[in-house]
């Protein structure tokens, strides 16, 4: 079963960029983030003419997140527990039957949260963008816990928005005070991968400059100033079935291209 997570950055801009690569790479699951419309929006027919079963959560101009699925669904939720307030389209989850065994995929688009508003103490301010990416990673943390006790094959895989480590960054001085990389943020990260999941593509590779993501701005992909902040993160039922991890970083080279590159799995499944 091969399952990839890919931040399009709208589905309006990328949606032949989106196409070429579903074509050539043939998931059999695709979570897309940042689908930036609204579910009556999403040009679902054009997927379903490709094979695929299509669940979306969206929202318009912004966020956004869809499940793209050869294989059968079940049971699809749309929104991260714990706040019933928050009206951002950032979590979708969906068991998929599998030819051997069923997996819970969930698909998130993490907040980013730049800028970092603190007071006069150093903590996030109460309504700030930082707040909020913290409270949705406790939010997360609480979720991720709730994937762990079913003790069955489940993932947690999207757009983290964070960098875990320094040499996931080209350049990690450059985001030291970033919301991506500030300690408060790869703290809330690691307390939630300590709690027994595993980082799909540390499990696989150690090699250097694995990035998921160059910027727009300053010939960022030209020089690979990229980082990594997609992640797959297994429960222990499905990392004993991991095969493989990759990331299509040669993407990012061609026409109209995302800011972010697929990474994906195989699974045993």
């Amino acid at each position: 079963m091969k399952i990839a997570s890919f931040n399009i950055n709208g589905i309006k801009a990328r949606i032949g960029a989106l196409t070429d690569w579903l074509s050539e790479a043939e998931p059999d699951v695709a979570l897309l983030q940042e689908i930036k419309s609204v579910n009556e929006g999403f040009p679902r027919a054009h997927f379903e003419d490709m094979g695929y079963i299509v669940e979306t959560h969206g929202q318009k101009g912004f966020n956004g997140v869809a499940i793209l699925s050869k294989l059968p669904l079940e049971d699809v939720t749309r929104g991260l527990p714990g706040d019933d307030s928050d009206e951002q389209a950032r979590w979708i989850e969906a068991t998929v039957i599998g030819d051997k065994t069923p997996v819970r995929v969930c698909g998130l688009y993490l907040p980013n949260g730049n800028p970092v508003e603190l007071d006069e103490h150093g903590n996030p301010v109460d309504g700030g963008k930082y707040a909020y990416k913290l409270a949705w990673m406790e939010r997360l943390k609480t979720r991720a816990q709730a994937l762990l006790d079913t003790e069955e094959p489940a993932l947690m895989a999207g757009d983290y928005n964070i960098i875990p480590q320094a040499e996931d960054a080209e350049r990690p001085d450059a985001w030291r005070n970033d919301a991506l990389f500030r300690l408060p943020s790869r703290q809330a990260f690691r307390r939630i991968e300590h709690l027994g999941f595993t980082d799909a593509l540390r499990a696989t590779t150690d090699a250097p400059q694995t990035y998921t993501f160059w910027d727009y701005q300053a010939g960022a992909w030209n020089r690979n100033d990229g980082i990594r902040i997609d992640h797959v993160l297994l429960t222990p039922q499905a990392a004993d079935l991991l095969q493989d991890c990759q990331i299509d970083a040669d993407i990012r080279a061609r026409e109209k291209p995302s800011d972010h590159v697929p990474i994906w799995i195989d699974l045993d499944a």
